[in-house]
């Protein structure tokens, strides 16, 4: 077990947010939502971007290169318009994917709305960091951490990133018997 503080960076990909056009709820939504579950100390990195595919790539990395962090959550781009770009830069950046990640979170978006199918949320990892994309809507976020989370820390340990743990009366983060 790692003994470093665990360093989360949690992105909106939006062009209206990033502008200050409308406040960003889904970042605050991720941050809300980490600070309820996760028991380990942690800090944020919070960043508000606009969908644009290079500058995407390069928070990527300098967030998990530069900033250290184990886990990197995004919210928005996950779509099928034209400047929802978000997948294609997270796959850019990794050396896995894990797309497993993006059929659970679909699947339980699905029980929610239809329009779920129409997410290209995934996942993959950069180094000893996680990096998932989330939907783009806060209640979708929650459903989709919900559904994720459980995952989420033991992948970290297998990659070599900080040490997480969550409230299980929240959400049981699954590691095997030892």
């Amino acid at each position: 077990m790692s003994e470093k503080k665990a360093v989360i960076g949690v992105v909106t990909i939006s062009d209206r947010a990033s502008k200050g056009i409308y406040e960003d709820i889904s970042g605050k939504a991720i941050i809300d939502y980490l600070k309820d579950v996760i028991i380990t100390p942690f800090e944020v990195e919070y960043r508000v971007i606009p969908d644009e595919r290079d500058l995407i790539e390069k928070t990527l990395i300098e967030l998990a290169d530069e900033k250290g962090c184990s886990l990197i959550l995004t919210t928005g781009g996950t779509g099928p318009a034209p400047r929802d770009v978000t997948p294609e830069a997270t796959e850019a950046v990794c050396e896995k994917m894990l797309p497993g990640f993006g059929e659970l979170m679909r699947q339980v978006s699905l029980k929610q709305v239809p329009t779920a199918i129409l997410s290209r949320q995934t996942a993959g990892i950069r180094g000893s960091c996680l990096i998932v994309n989330l939907p783009g809507k806060p209640q979708s976020i929650k459903v989709c951490l919900d559904a994720v989370m459980p995952a989420i820390p033991y992948c970290i340990d297998l990659i070599g990133g900080a040490y997480i743990d969550t409230d299980p009366n929240k959400v049981k983060a699954f590691r095997p018997k030892k």
